[in-house]
């Protein structure tokens, strides 16, 4: 049929395309626009084929197979069909494994079935060359396409070029429509932070340290005991110290050595919480803050929740409050048609960044509500998430290729990143509540 169809090899369009640009074939180095891409090479196809696109095939590695967000963002994207092969580690090194065999068996199939006239091959590996030589045998035209090679050589296997109907070349122009190099620091630069919110999780105490803090600091009955305060908008507020002074939370009272009856049970005198250092606060004037009622476990965050609230923190001999146990699970308040919306946004909005995967939970959850006081019951636990709505927030989160592919589990600072992306939106959202009650 006169029809054309273009196999992409990414492992090699992207490295090489980082090559070029960065000097290295890192493809981390490199920022992609893929919609701009498939695009230009559908035009280019078309154009020098002089034939209709029937698809592009994305052949590329992923961990396990699964796919990583811009996979997902290719797969849905008009006349695009992505297949994936494992990506394995060795000496430090990623490899792609199945990726060459799945070009050969697809190229070899669309020719065999006269699927098209002229097959479009972005690759440089020697390994599809009988793949090749099968489709010209059929009567297909095989435009072989290089990437420009950083150093003006060839990037492609010999055998392949000579075996090839036509050959082109994608030059630096034509790269940079869509591939951008990334910036590096220069020598004088400052090294990159982290952000703060994950940065506050990191340096929350561990159970024990924060433990002998408290004893630490107990000292005679009744010395430096302070009870919860309010600020100067009547609201309430939280007093903690830290180590170059007062950090507290936006709006509220801050005094060197002062405490509250919440920090003296979460962790002891001075000893800030990871929303604290983080100035993430719950809105104008402290809302959501502790008052003393619920012991606040200070690092709970740095631990997967999933054995549940008796097992973990300072405070291991306190149940899960009934009210926070029997709070709704995104799964319960959403309906059939919103989880089909669900995962339409999620494979075409939601970039899979762990931070932004929290927020995104965490705002179908709160939009889903019928209860208003559901949000408020889960702001009077931070940082600590229902072990349910955790469990099920670590699930969603997989979806998104953030699994430890060893042993299925979610690295460590995906996990800060999540929760602290989870509790970022109850913060505006439990703040925005306030500000239109008019508090």
């Amino acid at each position: 049929m006169d029809r054309c169809v273009v196999l992409v090899d990414a492992g090699y369009l992207l490295g090489a395309a980082a090559s070029l640009l960065a000097g290295e074939p890192a493809r981390s180095r490199i920022s992609v626009d893929h919609a701009t891409l498939i695009q230009g090479l559908r035009e280019r196809a078309e154009a020098e084929t002089e034939r209709p696109l029937l698809r592009i095939y994305w052949f590329d590695g992923a961990p396990d197979r699964v796919p990583q967000p811009e996979h997902r963002r290719l797969r849905v994207m008009p006349r695009v069909t992505v297949r994936l092969g494992a990506l394995t580690r060795s000496d430090g090194r990623w490899a792609q494994k199945g990726v060459d065999a799945a070009m050969h068996a697809e190229l070899t199939e669309l020719a065999r079935n006269r699927a098209c006239s002229d097959i479009v091959l972005v690759t440089g590996d020697g390994d599809l060359l009988p793949g090749l030589m099968s489709a010209k045998e059929h009567g297909v035209a095989v435009h072989l396409w290089a990437v420009q090679a950083a150093d003006g050589d060839y990037n492609q296997s010999e055998d392949l070029v000579a075996e090839a109907d036509e050959r082109r070349v994608l030059d630096r122009a034509w790269i940079t429509g869509a591939v951008r190099a990334k910036e590096l620091p220069g020598p004088c630069a400052p090294a990159a932070e982290p952000r703060p919110e994950i940065a506050a999780i990191l340096s929350a105490p561990l159970p024990e340290t924060a433990a002998a803090a408290a004893a630490a600091a107990a000292g005679p009955p009744g010395a430096g005991d302070a009870p919860a305060g309010r600020n100067g908008a009547g609201r309430p507020g939280t007093a903690v110290a830290g180590a170059a002074g007062a950090v507290g939370r936006a709006g509220a009272v801050t005094a060197p050595g002062a405490d509250t009856e919440a920090a003296a049970a979460g962790g002891g005198k001075g000893v800030p919480t990871p929303k604290d250092l983080a100035g993430l606060g719950r809105g104008p004037g402290g809302h959501g803050g502790h008052t003393g009622q619920q012991p606040v476990p200070s690092a709970t965050l740095r631990w997967s929740s999933d054995k549940g609230w008796v097992d973990r923190g300072p405070a291991a001999g306190v149940g899960e409050p009934p009210e926070t146990a029997n709070l709704p699970m995104l799964a319960q308040l959403t309906s059939a048609e919103q989880r089909w919306a669900d995962r339409e946004e999620d494979i075409t909005a939601v970039s899979g960044d762990p931070f932004e995967v929290g927020q995104v939970f965490a705002r179908r959850w709160i939009e889903r509500l019928s209860e208003p006081g559901h949000l408020q019951q889960l702001s009077t636990e931070y940082p600590r998430i229902p072990h349910r709505i955790d469990g099920e927030l670590l699930r969603y989160a997989a979806r998104f290729g953030l699994l430890a592919h060893k042993d299925d589990q979610i690295d460590e600072h995906d996990r800060y990143a999540i929760r602290a992306g989870f509790w970022r939106e109850i913060d505006l959202r439990t703040a925005a509540e306030h500000v239109a009650a008019g508090e």
